[in-house]
């Protein structure tokens, strides 16, 4: 499903974020990425995102080749990859409804298939009584189920999620792992970036270790181990 080739990304002047990185994933995998800060987690998430573009080598992900995708099919790609970040990123003057139709707006879905696509995610993410909720009148762990939802309104076939528990206690950490694992059962690829050496050891999942950019470890039921 995903593939990366001899990866290695550099930045001006000769900062080396990933160095020759090959690995797979297969559909409906949960993968961890685990790594100090500056390993290369979010780079890697943000190459899949064709938000950045490798310095050599080549990534696949199912039919598109990312060195060779064009510019009018990154709208097309994005919607089949959804993103989950630390900080949320909602819009603060609109409801926890208003945040996740306004992905569904800017492609052109009409006033029924947003009012069916919302309704749906937010009982998904457990939200439905916090729908006329603003961000400020949520709590972490209800943003990031925002968050959530949002990245599931396009029905993706990979979530990335970029330290979503960063922000969070024990709690709501616990509470975004299991609705994370729950989207995975239902067939979607999760790919997550995370420090959390508890919520890593208590997944029993694939850990992918990174260290200066290369990485050291791949372990199907993989440990926090640095």
């Amino acid at each position: 499903m995903i593939k990366f080739q001899n990866i290695t990304k550099i930045y001006p002047p000769n900062t080396v974020a990933l160095n020759d990185v090959s690995f797979e994933v297969k559909p409906k995998e949960f993968v961890s990425l685990v790594g100090r800060s500056g390993a290369g987690k979010t780079t890697l998430l943000r190459l899949l995102l064709a938000e950045e573009k490798p310095t050599n080598g080549r990534i696949f992900f199912n039919n598109y080749d990312f060195s060779k995708i064009k510019l009018e099919q990154l709208p097309e790609l994005r919607r089949k990859i959804g993103a989950v970040f630390q900080d949320y990123k909602l819009l603060p003057s609109k409801t926890a409804y208003e945040n996740i139709a306004y992905a569904m707006e800017v492609v052109g879905a009409s006033d029924s298939e947003i009012a069916r696509d919302v309704a749906e995610v937010l009982d998904i993410v457990g939200l439905t009584k916090k729908a006329c909720n603003f961000p400020a009148q949520l709590s972490g762990g209800e943003k990031q189920r925002v968050a959530i939802a949002r990245a599931l309104i396009h029905r993706p076939e990979v979530i990335l999620a970029d330290e979503p528990t960063g922000n969070l206690d024990p709690y709501h950490t616990l509470d975004i792992i299991r609705l994370l694992l729950n989207i995975n059962e239902i067939g979607t690829t999760v790919i997550l970036a995370t420090h959390n050496r508890e919520v890593i050891n208590s997944l029993g999942k694939r850990v992918v270790t990174l260290q200066d950019g290369k990485i050291i470890r791949d372990e199907e039921k993989g440990r926090f181990i640095l």
